[in-house]
Order: structure tokens, then C-alpha cells, then sequence
């Protein structure tokens, strides 16, 4: 029986050690959701396959991962071999073949080449355990091997040699190049890379000699000495270069995010690390730039790029409002951006610089006039946009119709605009026509006319102020008004995107993240208004038309044509009531009915994005509810609102209102 255990023993190992050595033979292939769809190590420990970008079944890259851990890290994924090395992005449709003539292919859905090895003739190809991917030849030798092109980890038994690279990512998930690390025949060099520039700064490197001191040269070629450190062994010089890895206006995090301050907004929001931009109008003027020669201010640059002709250089600085001065150097074509103040000024024969100023082109003592009073000398083109009245109260109905529904311009001379009120505005608080406006400097502005006032001085004062004393990030901006003889105009920043109302009811249809994102700007805006600002106000007039979106998307409520400004302890208002038409389905009574048999699923039906995430329905709804009792003391504040919508703490069960009893349909 021994001897027999024994066989059978030799004879499992002998069978285990011919799977564990299988290759992957010519002819193979793999796509991303076919039957065939990973190239296993002999342990398992690694995968070569298609992975998902970030979850999306959609986008593919092919990469090697660590398999027996939950996250499945990635080690490596495809690059392609010229100079920027750019990532190799896939669709679904795509294969990668290992062909009868030895060339692992990679191939789109329209059957196009997109990446391989520059290696023919390999007999077959191998996952080893050590996370390596080798194509062989026929006596075993290596012909190709994914050590030997690193991407951004080095793995055990891994080598780097002279002339081989890492390059890290930008941020998580986000396979964009970042700093890279490059072996040199003279020993290791770290660069670090400017955002968005690319330009590569020498932020570690090498001295040939055994020295404590060094010898520097100024920009007159004179030669000073610099003492030795003390103490020579822990004594260290610092070395600022680039703009960091966030880019401009943005700042990093411990948890390797790029995250944008109070009121900016991300440039791209799919690629966080390029910077933020200001979610406020900066200040606009025509300039021009002045050359000088022989003049520079050394260090203190917040940006550098080379290789760049001169020409760019000087208009990289004219469309950047924060370059006051660019610095051009023939020698090598770099130019670099300074930003006020400019420190180390130093002029000589010796500094080979070119340097520009920028002046405005009116050479004018005067300080630039705001956009309102460019707007008043040059009344030229106005762009009608009527506004059209929608009933709804509160900010919960437009979370319900956020959930359920969301799946040219006319241009006339200023002479031209009519003077009575257009059908359109029927409803309007204020009884206004609202206008686009281009003042000339690439600048679009949001104008409203109010006319037939009941109460003209106060409600139009009350306008003015309830607006005026406000800032944030969620509300319409106030740029400036007009209050002389009859003219009553109120001028705002123009909102890209326009209102809400059209993206509820019309054809375009959001994102479902995006809806939610929204309705939380709105509460966050309603919280300002209530709790935050100086003077309390209650809006009075919450609906989709008066929820403007930017080009970022970002919610901004508009209009405070009804507001009253709360007094001192004052905690309520009296406000109207709209009431549907008999024949109307109620909205709140359908969503109260879905929430409480469990089928809120019922409340988005056809929208896949929201069924992938109904606990944040059914949260959403819930707040709904609270927010619709009718007993006002047990409705929550804003500042909950805003804290239940965030997901801080479980939201208890709203009281079933006798206002919303009805059968389930």
C-alpha cells in the first residue's frame, strides 16, 4: 500500500509541476469578457489580463496585478514606447493575441494595432510568479520581459539598469504621467515634473567629487566660494522648484488627493491633479508686454517650460492672470512665469535673459473700472432670455423631480428692447426681463430689468440688499445695479449652463451623482442664507428656474426678488402657496407611497446609475419627507438637511403625514 501512496504521490507532484510550468503557446489570446480572460502565475499570486479603469467595464488597460489580494493592485499596464510614454486605453471589443509568428498584439475593437513588444519570433510566452511576463524563445532565453520596461513599482527580484525609468502617477487611479525616477551611467537622478508644463526638474543629483563645499558662479561669471556646511554630515540645502504635483491653485492631501480651496472648483474634474480655477469674475484688462534685456529676477518662478519659442512664452504670460513678468532664455528656449511680488531683481551684461513686462495698453494711473461700469458706457448688444415660472416651493420638490424626471438666442440692439413685460415673465417676483450681455471683453453677464414695482423703492432696495450682502459659493453673485429715474437693473454673473428647469423637464438629461451633487449645493446655499450670512433671509421662491447652473455644473440660487430679511430671533415668515390643478398627479404622494412599501427603485425607473446606488434614493427621499411634514417644529433645519443628504448618521423613518395617505398604486 506504501509503495502504491508513494507512486500516487510522485505521480500528483509530476502533474503539478507540469501545470505550474505551462506557457502560454502561440495562438493564445485574451479579451477583456471572453472565456479566456486571464494569464495566471503558476501560484496565482499574479494576473496578466485586461483591467477595468476604475471600476468602468467600458475602458480597459492591460496590466499585471497582484491577484490573492482584495485590492488588486496594479504592477505594471501598457505604455506606449514613444517619448511621452502615454497609457494604452482600451474598449471592451478589444483583444490581445499571441500570433503563429511569435508578436503579442494587442488589437481595438475596429481590429486596429494600438500596442506590442518590438519582438518577433517568441515561441512562447510565460507569467512567472515573480509578477514578471516574459516572451521566450525556443531554447528558453528572454526575448522580451516586463521587468525590463518598469512602469511605476519594482517588484522583488526586479532590476533597474542604466537608462530604465520609473514614472508614478499623478494621483490614484489616475495612470497620467507624475515624477519618474532614472538611472544614469553617473548614478540615480529624481526628477520631479511640472503640472501641466511636463518640464523636468533636477530635484536629486549626483557630485563627482568628494567635497564638503562648492563652487558657484553668479550671472556675471565672478566665482564665490561657499564655506563649508557645519556639520559637514547632517548640514542640508533646500531646493524649491515646480508648482507641485496639484498643479496651481490646489492643494495635496495625506490621502494623495488633489483638493481645491473654498470657492474653486477642479479645471477638469476627471483629472483632478491639472488645478483649480476661481468660481468668482477676476478682474479683466486688455495688457500688453514690455521687453527688456540684460534683466532678470532668479528664483521665486512658479512655472518653466522648455523647449518654447519666444512668442509663446510671451503669450503664456499674457493669458495667465497671475504672470506679471515672463523671463526668456535663447540659450535653450526656456521660459519662466513669475507672479507679483518679484524679488532678486539684478541686471548686467552678463545675464543672458530677455525678460516682459506686462502694462496695460492704456498706460492708465487709474484703477481698472468694474464690469458693471464698462457695461453702462457700452450698451450695444443685449441677448433676450426670458425666464419661465414652474411651481414649486421648497427645495425638497426639486430633489423628488431631480429623481424621477431628469433622464438660440435672439440678439437685438439695446433701442430695440421692449419696453412692455413679455408673456414669458408672467410670475416673475420682481415682474423682470432677464438679459444676457457680452461686454466686449470676453466677459458674459446676466442683466435683469425690473419695471412695475408696487412698492418700487423698498422691494427693489430689498432686492438689492438681500443679494448685495451675500457671497458664496452656491448663490448668484451680485456684480452691480442701476437705481436712476425709472431704470431699476440688477447685473449677475452669467451662469453657463443656464437653469435648472431645463435639464428636469427638457431633453438633456444629468448624470444621476451629478442630480445629487446639485440638490446638495442647493441646501448648502439655503444653509448660507439661514444660518451663516450676516442678515438672515428666506428665499420664499425655491424652484427649478431659479437654480442656475456654471459650466461647472455648480448649483447657484438666483433671484431673491420675494426674500424678507429676518429680524433678530426672527425663525419663521409667512410665504404663498401653489396647489396643483385637479387632474395633476401630487408627486410627494406618489415618492411618500413608493418610500414606505420599499420601492423607491419604482421613483427611477430606467436610470441604471441611480439603481446602482438606491440607498442614496431612499435617503434622498426620506429627507424629502422630513422636509414636507406638516407640523413646521419637527421639520428639519437646513444645517440637518445638509447633514442627511451627506450621509452623517442614519436617517430615522419621516412620520407618515395623514397629508400623504393613498393606496399603493
Amino acid at each position: 500500500m506504501a509503495p502504491f501512496l508513494l507512486l500516487a504521490f510522485l505521480l500528483l507532484l509530476s502533474s503539478a509541476s507540469v501545470h505550474a510550468q505551462q506557457n502560454i503557446t502561440l495562438g493564445s489570446s485574451l479579451t477583456p469578457q471572453g472565456p479566456n480572460r486571464f494569464w495566471l502565475s503558476p501560484s496565482g499570486d499574479f494576473a496578466f489580463s485586461f483591467r477595468p479603469m476604475d471600476g468602468n467595464t467600458s475602458s480597459y488597460l492591460l496590466a499585471i496585478w497582484f491577484n490573492r489580494i482584495s485590492s488588486k493592485t496594479v504592477a505594471w499596464y501598457a505604455k506606449t514606447i514613444d517619448q511621452d510614454a502615454a497609457l494604452v486605453q482600451v474598449s471592451s471589443g478589444s483583444r490581445l493575441q499571441l500570433t503563429t509568428r511569435g508578436i503579442l498584439s494587442l488589437q481595438d475593437s475596429t481590429g486596429t494595432e494600438v500596442w506590442k513588444p518590438q519582438v518577433v519570433d517568441a515561441a512562447y510566452a510565460i507569467m512567472l510568479d515573480t509578477g514578471n511576463f516574459v516572451l521566450a524563445a525556443a531554447d528558453g532565453s528572454t526575448k522580451w520581459e516586463s521587468f525590463k520596461n518598469p512602469i511605476d513599482t519594482i517588484l522583488l527580484t526586479q532590476v533597474l539598469t542604466p537608462g530604465m525609468m520609473l514614472r508614478s502617477q499623478i494621483i490614484p487611479k489616475y495612470y497620467s504621467n507624475g515624477r519618474f525616477l532614472s538611472l544614469k551611467n553617473d548614478g540615480v537622478f529624481f526628477y520631479y515634473i511640472a503640472v501641466p508644463s511636463g518640464h523636468q526638474h533636477d530635484y536629486y543629483w549626483s557630485i563627482p567629487q568628494n567635497r564638503t563645499n562648492m563652487m558657484v558662479s553668479n550671472l556675471n561669471a565672478q566665482q564665490l566660494l561657499v564655506p563649508d556646511f557645519k556639520p559637514q554630515s547632517t548640514s542640508a540645502a533646500e531646493i524649491k522648484v515646480g508648482s507641485g504635483t496639484c498643479s496651481f491653485n490646489s492643494y495635496w492631501t495625506l490621502d494623495a488627493t488633489c483638493m481645491c480651496p473654498p470657492q474653486y472648483s477642479y479645471i477638469d474634474q476627471e483629472s483632478k491633479d491639472k488645478g483649480c480655477k476661481p468660481d468668482f469674475q477676476l478682474q479683466i484688462s486688455d495688457f500688453q508686454l514690455i521687453p527688456m534685456t540684460h534683466v532678470d529676477w532668479p528664483g521665486d518662478d512658479y512655472e518653466q517650460y522648455t523647449p518654447i519659442s519666444k512668442n509663446k512664452c510671451q503669450q503664456l504670460c499674457l493669458t495667465d492672470c497671475f504672470c506679471a513678468v515672463a523671463v526668456f532664455r535663447d540659450e535653450d528656449h526656456t521660459c519662466w512665469k513669475k507672479k507679483m511680488p518679484i524679488l532678486n531683481g539684478i541686471q548686467g551684461d552678463g545675464v543672458q535673459r530677455t525678460v516682459f513686462i506686462k502694462v496695460p495698453k492704456n498706460n492708465s494711473t487709474q484703477s481698472e473700472p468694474t464690469d458693471f461700469e464698462k457695461w453702462n458706457k457700452d450698451k450695444k448688444y443685449w441677448i433676450l432670455r426670458s425666464s419661465l415660472f414652474l411651481g414649486s416651493s421648497v427645495l425638497v420638490n426639486i430633489l423628488l423631480i431631480s429623481i424621477v424626471l431628469l433622464g438660440s438666442y435672439c440678439t437685438i440692439t439695446r433701442k430695440e428692447v421692449p419696453s412692455q413685460q413679455s408673456s414669458n415673465n408672467i410670475g416673475l417676483p420682481l415682474k423682470a426681463e432677464e438679459w444676457e450681455y457680452n461686454i466686449n471683453l470676453g466677459t458674459y453677464i446676466a442683466v435683469k430689468k425690473i419695471d412695475k414695482l408696487e412698492h418700487e423703492t423698498e422691494e427693489f432696495t430689498v432686492e438689492v440688499q438681500a443679494i448685495g450682502l451675500t457671497y458664496h459659493k452656491n448663490l448668484v453673485r451680485l456684480l452691480g445695479f442701476c437705481n436712476e429715474g425709472e431704470e431699476r437693473l440688477l447685473v449677475y454673473e452669467f451662469m453657463t449652463n443656464g437653469s435648472l428647469n431645463r435639464f428636469l423637464f427638457g431633453d438633456a438629461r444629468l448624470h444621476w451623482n451629478l442630480r445629487a451633487q446639485i440638490a446638495l449645493g442647493v441646501a448648502r446655499g439655503l444653509l448660507y442664507l439661514h444660518e451663516e450670512c450676516s442678515t438672515q433671509i428666506i428665499h420664499c421662491d425655491i424652484k427649478p428656474q431659479n437654480i442656475l447652473l456654471d459650466y461647472n455644473f455648480t448649483a447657484k440660487i438666483s433671484d431673491f426678488g420675494l426674500a424678507k430679511l429676518l429680524r433678530i430671533n426672527q425663525t419663521q415668515t409667512n410665504t404663498g402657496i401653489r396647489v396643483a390643478e385637479e387632474d395633476q398627479k401630487i408627486l410627494t404622494y406618489w415618492a411618500n407611497d413608493c418610500y414606505r412599501c420599499g420601492r423607491v427603485d419604482f421613483l427611477v425607473e430606467g436610470d441604471d446609475e441611480a439603481i446602482s446606488n438606491l440607498k442614496m434614493v431612499e435617503r434622498l427621499v426620506a429627507v424629502a419627507l422630513w422636509c414636507l411634514q406638516e407640523d413646521p417644529t419637527i421639520r428639519p433645519t437646513m444645517l440637518k438637511v445638509t447633514q442627511m443628504h451627506d450621509g452623517a448618521g442614519a436617517i430615522p423613518t419621516p412620520p407618515d403625514s395623514s397629508t400623504f395617505v393613498h393606496p399603493f398604486p
